[in-house]
Order: structure tokens, then sequence, then C-alpha cells
């Protein structure tokens, strides 16, 4: 399945292109004939239950892993040709977990400079100085730029990370799982932030999403896998991929869609069958 048409109908350039992917370990399929598109200024979530292969579809655009067969262009350019440095400075990836290391925030935004750095460039120039700050200061983590990460909470770092993947000046954010181990205060603030870096950087945004109310609320198109068979279910806008008869068939759960009264986007109630059968009882 391939979603190349946005909304309005117009075509326009592919920031990714995936074609025809498929991916196995150990005799398993994990995904089979994967094809979608992500266009310019697009925010799209890969949705899916639980070993449906949405991390290992966003290691295959990374290169940590290898498919069988398929095809991934990130602006044009088929990603197996490119160095490690050149597909550093198409896009950049911010992954669930963030490694806690004892250096200060300021010092670990900064490594998103190291794909520019020229030969024999052993420290970073006033122009990357410049734009780690900017970065910190969008992301609200410059007042820790001296605190160490491995000292700061989670919400922080993951900010932080933020921050460093955006001094890659990428055309495409890649994010998986950004808001898991987060309570509902950060998981917000993060989402909130993407969307506005999103809009004002004019960011292309593939993330990994486990909360479909979330993905529904923020994404403009979902991706959603199904874990039976590894190809995509459905994709569409939230309003297409996320309907009752959806869900039912891809995770097995019995749900409620109905609209969010704020923003009209779908929202997934999960129906407690003890809840529902006193409910049949009640005189």
């Amino acid at each position: 399945m391939t979603t190349d048409l946005q909304t309005n109908g117009s075509m326009k350039k592919k920031v990714v292109a995936i074609q025809n992917l498929n991916f196995q370990y150990r005799q398993k399929i994990i995904l089979r004939d994967i094809s979608f598109s992500v266009f310019p200024g697009e925010f799209v979530s890969i949705i899916g239950p639980n070993g449906c292969g949405k991390t290992t579809l966003i290691k295959t655009i990374l290169r940590s892993v290898v498919p069988q067969t398929g095809t991934i262009h990130i602006q044009g350019q088929e990603v197996k040709t490119l160095s490690n440095k050149a597909l550093a400075r198409h896009l950049a990836v911010v992954m669930q977990t963030i490694d806690p290391a004892a250096m200060t925030v300021k010092d670990y935004v900064l490594l998103g400079r190291l794909p520019f750095f020229e030969p024999y460039q052993f420290f970073e120039s006033q122009k990357d100085q410049a734009i780690a700050q900017r970065y910190m200061e969008l992301t609200g983590v410059a007042h820790l730029a001296e605190a160490r990460i491995n000292e700061i909470s989670g919400g922080e770092r993951q900010l932080a990370a933020i921050a460093r993947a955006l001094t890659q000046e990428p055309a495409l954010l890649v994010l998986d799982e950004p808001t898991a181990h987060l309570d509902i205060t950060h998981q917000v603030r993060v989402l909130n932030l993407i969307n506005t870096l999103k809009e004002q950087l004019s960011l292309t945004i593939l993330m990994v999403l486990h909360d479909l109310n979330l993905a529904a609320e923020y994404s403009d198109r979902l991706v959603l896998l199904d874990k039976n068979n590894g190809r995509i279910y459905k994709a569409g806008t939230p309003e297409e991929v996320l309907t009752k008869a959806s869900i039912q068939a891809v995770y097995q759960t019995g749900v409620e869609v109905r609209p969010n009264p704020i923003s009209n986007k779908p929202w997934v109630f999960l129906i407690n069958p003890h809840a529902q059968e006193g409910k049949s009882n009640a005189p």
C-alpha cells in the first residue's frame, strides 16, 4: 500500500520514499511489502501492536538493520548509497532511551554538529555554538546547559535529545517512542514542542507512537502495521485509519471510537468487559 497523495490531492517531492520493503529475522517475517511516502512538512506516525515491526521499520531507515529486499530513499537518494556523514545531514533520530552520559547538556547537544565538521576540525566553531544555543532555547533546555545529562529528569533528557537532533538541521526528524516512560505532562510537552518545531522550522516528522490517541491528535497521517502478516493494514488520515473495525482487527481488542469533543480527532475508548457485563446486569 502506498499513499503518495497529499490530502489536498497535490503531489510534492518526497522526503522519504519506501518501496516494497521486506525484512525477516530467523525465518520470521517482520515486514512484508512495505511501501509509503512522507512529504515535506508532514507529521506521520507509525502505529501498531507490540511486535508488529514499528521500531524495525525505523531501524531499516537508519540502516541499523538491512532489509532482504526493497528500497528506501531520503530526499531522492537511496540510503544505502550514502555515507554515515551524508545520511546524518539528511535525517536526525531521537530514540526512546537516551544514554545518560556524564557530559553537560551543552556538550551533548553539540554532538549534533559532528556531521558538519571539516577534515581535521576538532572543536566546534562559533556557528556550531550558535546553532546549539538556538535549539537549546527552542526546546527549553538552555537553562540546563551546564547540567549533566545523567543528573536531569527523563523528560528534560528527552528535550535535550531533540535539541541535539535539531542541531543537525535535518530535513527529516525520526523519533522512536519519544513519549515512552514519560508522565502525561511531559508527553504533551514533548509532542506540543515537536508540532511547534514542525511548523516553525518546516520539519518533516516520522514517528513511532504507541498511544493511539496521541497519534490521532498530533499526526497528519498514520501508517498502521499488522502484526499478523507484517503488512500495512491501512494508511491515511487519523479519521481513515483509526476506525473501530481497523483497531479491533489489528489489536484484537474491543474498543469504541468517538470524536474528541475539542479537536474532533478520533478518540479510542477501551472496553472493559466486566464493566459492560455489570451494566447489562443492572436493574
